[in-house]
């Protein structure tokens, strides 16, 4: 197939990451997710911890300091400009990014197919139960609370909703085929997309 890219959006819980693995790793192309925070605050010079507080609050101001004394600015803004050239040059070669808005980033492309995985909300809470090992009623409120902070971030970025079926070009319920099987599906639908005729 041509160069082409997958950007996949994904509820917490609903195993976004590792579906997108699978697929990067069935279709033989590199694969972006949090690695991304990291390409961030390499390149902009920022410690760790405040890069990940931007990429999870609107407005994380930091001091800088010039000949009148500390001004202040919006972290958040330098950090989400960042990650928009760094998501430009990675989609240069065919790759699978989770989240990261890049599917507002690279809007228009025509290599580009927008992927949302989601589950219901009990699946969800029994995923991260596991995975995190904790309560029910901890792991629902963890959802929650991503859930509300991936929102707000979207809509600050996009100003639009994250499972809008119109920023997507598949939507797919990752509870009913199950990770891998979901993996194989999203696979097939990108094939068929980028089949040459």
């Amino acid at each position: 197939m041509k160069h082409f890219v997958i950007t996949v959006g994904c509820e917490f819980g609903s195993g976004g990451p590792e579906i997108g693995k699978m697929l990067a790793k069935s279709l033989g192309i590199e694969y972006y997710d949090r690695d991304l925070v990291d390409k961030v605050v390499e390149k902009i010079g920022v410690e760790k911890h405040l890069v990940e507080e931007a990429d999870n609050k609107n407005f994380v101001p930091y001091g800088i300091e010039t000949s009148l004394g500390t001004r202040y600015a919006n972290l958040s803004n330098k950090v989400i400009y960042t990650q928009f050239d760094v998501i430009r040059k990675m989609a240069k070669t065919s790759c699978v990014i989770i989240g990261r808005c890049s599917d507002y980033i690279l809007k228009g492309q025509e290599n580009v197919v927008n992927v949302f995985i989601y589950a219901p909300t009990e699946v969800r809470i029994k995923t991260i139960m596991e995975k995190m090992n904790l309560s029910e009623r901890h792991a629902a409120e963890v959802i929650r609370d991503y859930d509300n902070a991936l929102h707000r971030r979207y809509k600050y970025i996009t100003g639009t909703y994250r499972g809008d079926r119109h920023n997507r070009h598949l939507l797919v319920d990752s509870s009913v085929l199950g990770w891998e099987k979901t993996a194989k599906f999203i696979k097939s639908f990108v094939e068929m997309r980028f089949e040459e005729t």
